[in-house]
């Protein structure tokens, strides 16, 4: 793969501070770019990251902010812009499980919430940014979803594989209505990812285990298979490939 193309860009990363957004923010940098780093509650690793950066050279910013709410997604890519000059990638990682409910559990303000975090948020944030991206000759845009969004996750996750599927068509739509400008726009699906704080919260080891037994390649995957594939898409920015999700979850779902 040639990440060469993305030495110079700038890059903002929605939650790139933690779980699979950290393996990103890290590959971006070890690519060569530029990375503007949206955290909630992980100032520290954001920090962390930063540094990183520093040391190789290149520019690197963390900006604290609740997506959720339109000024503040507003205000992360206007920062992006003062302290990167420009924007060539968005990747739209925010997003949480939250907790586990069932129909007969569904609260509306429950509901709301989960939509919000993750589905209203990347609107949010993809509306500020698009003006930026279309500047460029060549932008990409990668979405976040989920296995869940494919097949529609575990019992007790009806809100959040609702709004995972959800991003799949946004994916798809945004793509028509981005692509005069210029800007592609994908996702990525992935399945069983360990060693995050998602799952070391919301999977037990026994259901992990048993998932991964389904799994054909025998194992479950980790942040970094994630990141490989989000660098791919952002780093074919002048490619033909649009409107597509790519699904990470060792052939558990394919089609």
């Amino acid at each position: 793969m040639n990440t060469n193309k993305l030495t110079g860009k700038n890059v903002l990363i929605t939650a790139g501070a933690q779980g699979i957004g950290e393996s990103i923010t890290k590959h971006f940098i070890d690519s060569g770019a530029n990375v503007a780093i949206h955290y909630f509650s992980s100032a520290d690793t954001a920090n962390e990251l930063i540094e990183y950066a520093t040391k190789k050279g290149q520019k690197a910013v963390a900006i604290a902010g609740d997506l959720t709410k339109e000024a503040d997604a507003i205000a992360l890519v206007k920062k992006t812009i003062q302290e990167l000059g420009s924007l060539d990638v968005l990747i739209n990682n925010a997003g949480s499980l939250v907790a586990r409910k069932m129909l007969s559990e569904m609260e509306t303000e429950f509901w709301n919430k989960v939509m919000d975090i993750n589905l209203t948020s990347m609107m949010f944030v993809t509306k500020a940014a698009a003006p930026h991206l279309a500047k460029n000759d060549n932008s990409s845009i990668v979405n976040l979803a989920s296995l869940a969004g494919r097949k529609g996750g575990h019992p007790g996750s009806l809100a959040y594989a609702t709004s995972k599927g959800a991003i799949l068509t946004y994916t798809r739509a945004l793509s028509t209505e981005l692509g005069t400008d210029g800007v592609r726009v994908n996702a990525v699906a992935p399945g069983l990812i360990l060693g995050t704080s998602f799952h070391n919260t919301h999977t037990t080891k026994e259901s992990a285990a048993k998932t991964t037994a389904g799994i054909p390649i025998q194992r479950a995957g980790n942040a970094a298979d994630v990141a490989r594939a989000v660098l791919y898409l952002a780093s074919e920015y002048d490619g033909f490939i649009t409107g597509a999700t790519l699904d990470i979850n060792g052939g558990v779902y394919n089609m």
